[in-house]
């Protein structure tokens, strides 16, 4: 009962993804929070007022001038008598009202007049997410610190289109919900597992092979879910950047080790596997400086395979319920993340472009592709501590599920 005594006042507005709404309102009290509708009268072509209300064994409101609730000024109390405003879906048109103060139906006078957190699920057409001025309106939300989960990519209601624009999943808001709220973990008593940055392989005592990686995505990653209650174990190779809050830091150098510590963290309900790990190794590494010496060929550096961390853990005995794989690439990113899906015994890859002219690695922005076994889901370029709130919410709503 994560959400057991809170209040939700849950706005849905007219999409087809109202629908999704239903299933929202189960989710919600399932866990034990009440919920208290308010319908647009949009929602109510999709979805009937009957059926929400019954779901959430409350009166719905629509209703802006009704001369029952507003003897007390019924809007106020609505927008105030709430420990958190969810608007799912939240649609263009009431996004822009959002962003520009309107106040002429119920749902919108209530999101002027609160003082509560308001967390929006977008959905609509691809097209219009990304038109410019849904772009400018969710800006103006965000600086009014509106919190977003969401919208996702894939098949629209229209025939042949896609893109993003979907609604999160019901699993998917619940879990940005119960991180909003104080004292809300929803991974509270699960482990994770984190792997961030890269790995030095040894030539000799001076000289190494290793990446660019800077491990920003990684402890980034381990933060979010430690955010959200998991007990983290982070595995990091070495970096050069702050370690994160609330997680058990492991620091390792070879990929050898990395593998171990991983290995000894077992067991743990989700693995996300985001170090850089060097392929390969120096198959003898010398025990001293090699020296450089007048008219000699440089010595040759026989390889040998490094340990593969993410195949080890996906084939595992005591394999982790949820195994999330990265996949830096440089060309044919889909392609390669879904083989290394397959390959690796993964349930997700994350895979991006590493290529030098997008500053991915070593930066502070990410754009990645979400590949599972079902399909791709393509995230737009965003914040490394974005991505990895979003990657945090979906693993605790996996896990939830």
């Amino acid at each position: 009962m994560t959400l057991s005594g809170k209040r939700i006042l849950l706005i849905i507005s007219g999409g087809i993804a109202a629908y999704k709404s239903l299933d929202l309102i189960r989710r919600l009290r399932e866990r034990g929070a009440t919920v208290r509708p308010v319908m647009t009268a949009g929602a109510q072509q999709f979805v009937t007022p009957l059926a929400v209300g019954a779901l959430a064994a409350s009166r719905v409101y629509t209703e802006l001038f009704s001369r029952e609730d507003e003897q007390d000024v019924g809007h106020i109390r609505l927008a105030r008598e709430c420990d958190l405003v969810v608007v799912a879906p939240a649609t263009a048109d009431l996004m822009a009202k959002m962003a520009n103060g309107h106040a002429d139906d119920l749902a919108s006078t209530v999101l002027l007049a609160t003082d509560r957190t308001v967390l929006a699920a977008p959905a609509m057409n691809p097209k219009m997410w990304t038109h410019p001025a849904t772009r400018r309106n969710r800006a103006t939300l965000a600086a009014d610190g509106i919190r977003f989960v969401g919208p996702a990519s894939g098949e629209m209601a229209e025939r042949g289109e896609a893109g993003e624009g979907r609604m999160a999943e019901p699993l998917e808001i619940v879990a940005a919900i119960e991180g909003l709220l104080a004292g809300a973990k929803p991974l509270a008593g699960r482990k994770a597992i984190v792997t961030s940055g890269p790995t030095h392989e040894p030539i000799d005592p001076v000289r190494y092979i290793a990446n660019r990686s800077s491990g920003k995505q990684g402890h980034a990653i381990a933060a979010a879910l430690a955010r959200l209650g998991a007990d983290v174990t982070l595995v990091c190779g070495p970096v050069a950047i702050p370690d994160p809050a609330g997680v058990q830091l492991v620091r390792v150098e070879r990929a050898a080790e990395m593998r171990d510590a991983v290995v000894a963290a077992l067991p743990a309900d989700v693995a996300v596997m985001v170090a850089a790990v060097a392929d390969w190794r120096v198959a003898s590494a010398a025990g001293n400086k090699i020296k450089k010496r007048p008219g000699e060929a440089p010595p040759p550096l026989q390889l040998a395979e490094n340990p593969d961390i993410l195949k080890t853990i996906g084939h595992h005995a005591s394999r982790p319920k949820l195994v999330i794989g990265f996949a830096a690439e440089t060309e044919n990113v889909a392609e390669n993340g879904r083989a290394k899906l397959e390959r690796k015994g993964a349930d997700y890859i994350v895979a991006n472009d590493v290529s030098p002219a997008t500053g991915i690695m070593g930066g502070d922005r990410n754009r990645v592709k979400l590949i599972a076994r079902d399909g791709i889901e393509e995230w737009p370029e965003m914040g490394k501590d974005d991505v990895a709130d979003k990657l945090a919410a979906l693993i605790a709503a996996k896990l939830l599920s």
